[in-house]
């Protein structure tokens, strides 16, 4: 399908796109090539999956460090597991990377009446509302349910807020924040009493219950739980960088201090970094 035929969309890419996107794909066939790289030709879909879900975590923490020169790198890195992905799919006889582009520019088109056909939605809302209508109706989702494609292999924490936001969607939700800090604290209290019962199978669900309360209070608050929770990891790992430092300045090393040092250091370290300019 050529830029031509897209509903509004008027010139072509610019050249330098398509020639780079085609000497990619040249170089990555011959990498493949018997008289190529013996690493790559070893590759298969199964072998390069790895690669390919650290490549978007790579891609992610350089969109959380605003780091525009790691971005370009590492969508550079994403968008060759691509190639690759469709290079080994190619050699049999499955699909090739013509077809992986064929198929996101017609879903685009389709899940996009608003801007290539007729409909009328012009919210976020809508349109989200919209894509999801148009998904179910291309999909054969096993036994019909809404929530049958939610993928099973994302993190815990991205698959959680995905299944509250896809059931806000269709109006399963609670109205105001307050009832989900309302949630959260009788998931709590669930949990401390599963705790203190000392069954295991309790505890762990009461448990999970408060994890996903807590990813639906970040959902409410318009927060992504997972870069939520990655900016909380990374800044109890720079404090007790500072609390390491503060032992190492009274000569001593970490496992030779006690609790009650360590949290009277701990406590120095987050005041002085609650003092620090943001």
């Amino acid at each position: 399908m050529s830029d031509a035929s897209l509903p509004g969309v008027g010139a072509a890419a610019a050249p330098d796109v398509q020639s780079s996107f085609s000497e990619l794909c040249k170089i990555v066939a011959r990498l493949r090539a018997p008289n190529g790289c013996p690493w790559d030709r070893e590759q298969t879909n199964e072998s390069l999956l790895p690669g390919l879900i650290e490549e978007a975590y790579e891609v992610g923490s350089a969109v959380r460090a605003h780091d525009d020169q790691n971005l370009r790198e590492e969508l550079g890195d994403l968008i060759l597991l691509a190639v690759m992905h469709s290079q080994i799919a190619e050699e049999k006889g499955r699909f090739s990377i013509a077809d992986v582009l064929e198929n996101v520019i017609a879903k685009l088109i389709r899940r996009h009446p608003h801007v290539f056909g007729s409909s009328e939605v012009r919210d976020t809302d809508g349109v989200v509302k919209q894509w999801e209508a148009i998904k179910r109706e291309e999909k054969d989702v096993p036994g019909g349910y809404y929530l049958a494609d939610l993928p099973a292999a994302l993190p815990a924490l991205m698959r959680a807020q995905k299944a509250q936001k896809k059931a806000a969607r269709v109006n399963f939700d609670w109205t105001e924040i307050a009832e989900v800090v309302a949630k959260v604290d009788e998931e709590l209290t669930e949990a401390q009493r599963a705790i203190a019962s000392g069954h295991q199978s309790a505890i762990v669900d009461e448990i999970g219950d408060l994890l996903f309360a807590v990813v639906n209070l970040a959902r409410k608050s318009k927060l992504d739980a997972e870069t939520a929770l990655q900016t909380a990891t990374d800044k109890f790992v720079s404090r007790f960088n500072r609390v390491e430092d503060e032992l190492r300045g009274r000569g001593k090393k970490l496992g030779e201090a006690g609790l009650e040092e360590l949290d009277q250091i701990w406590n120095t370290v987050k005041l002085k970094a609650a003092e620090e300019p943001q």
